[in-house]
């Protein structure tokens, strides 16, 4: 295995772990993600055979993991090459720019990818320094430093434990 394909791996790992993170720590993701229906599946995947993730909504806007994979997902976001993935995991290129570049696709109703990506954005913006974050997403807007912090460390924290408990 490469050392990208490895990178993307643990970012994919990362990302779907603080999803749910971010779901229990932030109120404006929580009600983003309540736009789903609960039983809602996601994924995000290189394509052709990962790596990936497969997440579901529950109740009142709080993602799970689902591993349960006998069920298609509602929606895939999925990387055409494992060098895109790479380019975006990398913070090199933006989601918005690969979708624009062609690097990645949405299998699934577009209005909620849109939806999803909003969510992964202000997810970025609240974890990632500044610097890192506005390479990332297309717009970062404001984001009060106080609020950063705050839920910033909650998500991380959420996600440290996740990898201890493995859950």
């Amino acid at each position: 295995m490469s050392a990208k394909h490895s990178y993307v791996a643990l970012m994919m790992n990362v990302i779907s772990r603080g999803l749910v993170a971010a779901s229990r720590s932030d109120e404006e993701i929580r009600r983003e993600f309540s736009g789903f229906r609960p039983g809602y599946r996601f994924a995000m995947t290189v394509y052709p055979s990962g790596p990936g993730f497969v997440l579901r909504i529950a109740d009142g806007g709080y993602v799970e993991p689902d591993a349960e994979r006998s069920q298609a997902p509602d929606l895939v976001i999925r990387f055409k090459h494992i060098e895109h993935a790479f380019l975006v995991l990398s913070f090199q290129e933006g989601t918005a720019r690969a979708f624009a570049n062609d690097r990645m696709v949405a299998d699934g109703n577009v209005s909620d990818a849109i939806r999803l990506v909003r969510c992964l954005n202000r997810m970025e913006k609240l974890i990632l320094p500044k610097l890192v974050a506005t390479r990332a997403v297309k717009d970062y807007g404001k984001v009060p430093l106080v609020s950063k912090l705050l839920r910033g460390s909650r998500i991380y924290g959420r996600v440290a434990a996740s990898f201890v408990t493995g859950k």
